[in-house]
């Protein structure tokens, strides 16, 4: 069959979801992209045209499809505020895996994906090597973000301000053995994620630090891994389905309550993602991913619902904070309120910040492609910050801390970037 013909008919399995889309142009309105750009094809409803094409033979590029698929920050803002329920950011992963398929996976992406990330062995082993090596390629820098610059400019880091990765990571407690702490209550399982493992293992602490406050059993199994999205973001379906796995065998060992996450990114992916876009004929295998889909759970809502937050802070810090709302935890799992709470719990004062959910611009993958675009929107963000007054913002998302530390670093203030679990663990030990 011809290639072309091929492409057509997978991706006209996406045509009932497609079909959902009235083109009313509300996703235009909601799409931070479209904000900078002011481009139509930047758009959802213009990459649903652009997929239709695909499969009614009216467009013959697919590279330059897949290219514009990929200017997207898959953040689901179009998918929040869509009046059909179209569900973009499914489609967008989807019409990605079957247009990669079609094109071929580039070699390094190939061999980044499913030589090293999908193996957490050697992916830790690289990171920490690349941890070892990072202090001769960037500068020191003294600013409360935390982040370096790079030595020599180069087309990639240009004047980027990277937080960098720690010498310590938050897995190298769990080389040799999983990590158990018994509990007199709740019994949870820890999902530490790639960001919080290697470039905020501090937040990974304060999660068992204030697990352990409340007596809860903890379960942290070594091994773990990428949660698989950006393997999928780049169409890699093998070595996200391999992720999947890795990670249910991994979490099959013993039983537990609630798998906690403190990445909105995780979450969004083990909510939603592993169950709908994981596909084997394996249906006690399926069962499992659903299981593990359901007992997962944010670190800040787990935390609201049962912990008594208020009493067991020792003393009233009274800092001025806002909260950034990551689109991967309010717009695709509605969860916002939570994260305020802990943070009012921890004894501090929070005052909004302007368009507190509107997306920050990391867009994960985005970032490294289209960095002008995503500083242009992240700039934005970083204005609403500052004109709060605060002297911390919150984040639950890691990777939205890397854009926030970035663009705050470039404006030198003195403003901290903090996870809500981490300021709550914080005013526990009276700091």
């Amino acid at each position: 069959m011809d290639k072309m013909k091929k492409l057509s008919q997978d991706v006209k399995k996406l045509e009932k979801e497609l079909a959902l889309c009235t083109r009313c142009g509300i996703c235009q309105a909601n799409c931070p992209l479209f904000e900078s750009t002011r481009k139509e094809a930047d758009v959802s409803r213009g990459k649903l045209v652009l997929i239709h094409g695909l499969i009614d033979g009216l467009f013959k590029d697919a590279k330059g499809v897949n290219k514009r698929l990929q200017r997207c920050l898959l953040c689901g803002s179009c998918a929040h505020g869509c009046p059909s329920g179209v569900n973009t950011v499914e489609i967008f992963l989807k019409a990605r895996v079957v247009i990669a398929q079609y094109l071929g996976m580039p070699f390094a992406k190939k061999l980044v994906f499913r030589k090293i990330l999908s193996s957490p062995e050697k992916f830790n082993g690289l990171m920490a090597l690349a941890g070892a090596f990072q202090k001769f390629f960037f500068k020191d820098e003294e600013n409360l973000q935390g982040t370096s610059c790079a030595r020599v400019a180069s087309p990639l880091l240009r004047n980027r301000h990277l937080v960098l990765l720690k010498e310590n990571a938050f897995n190298r407690n769990f080389y040799k053995h999983d990590f158990r702490v018994e509990g007199k209550g709740v019994k949870v399982a820890f999902f530490v994620g790639c960001l919080i493992d290697k470039a905020f293992p501090n937040i990974g602490h304060s999660v068992v630090d204030v697990l352990n406050h409340f007596h809860a059993g903890i379960f942290v199994p070594r091994g773990q891994g990428c949660c698989g999205i950006p393997a999928l973001a780049a169409g890699d379906m093998k070595t996200f389905e391999a992720l999947v796995r890795l990670h249910v065998d991994l979490f099959s060992k013993e039983k537990f309550d609630y798998l906690v996450t403190a990445c909105a990114t995780c979450s969004s992916t083990i909510i939603k993602l592993w169950p709908s876009l994981f596909k084997d004929k394996d249906k006690d295998l399926q069962k499992k991913i659903e299981a593990l889909a359901g007992k997962t759970v944010d670190i800040s809502r787990f935390m609201g619902k049962h912990f008594d937050l208020v009493s067991a802070v020792p003393r009233q810090k009274n800092q001025i904070m806002t909260y950034h709302d990551p689109c991967h935890l309010k717009k695709s799992l509605g969860i916002s309120d939570d994260p305020r709470q802990v943070i009012l719990a921890s004894g501090n004062v929070l005052l909004e910040m302007k368009n507190s959910d509107a997306c920050c611009g990391m867009g994960g993958s985005f970032n490294l492609m289209h960095y002008d675009l995503s500083t242009a929107i992240g700039r934005i963000k970083a204005e609403n910050i500052i004109d709060t007054g605060c002297t911390t913002v919150a984040t639950s998302c890691p990777a939205c801390m890397m854009q926030i530390s970035d663009m705050l670093a470039k404006k030198t203030k003195s403003i901290r970037v903090k996870h809500p679990v981490e300021i709550y663990a914080e005013a526990l030990a009276g700091g």
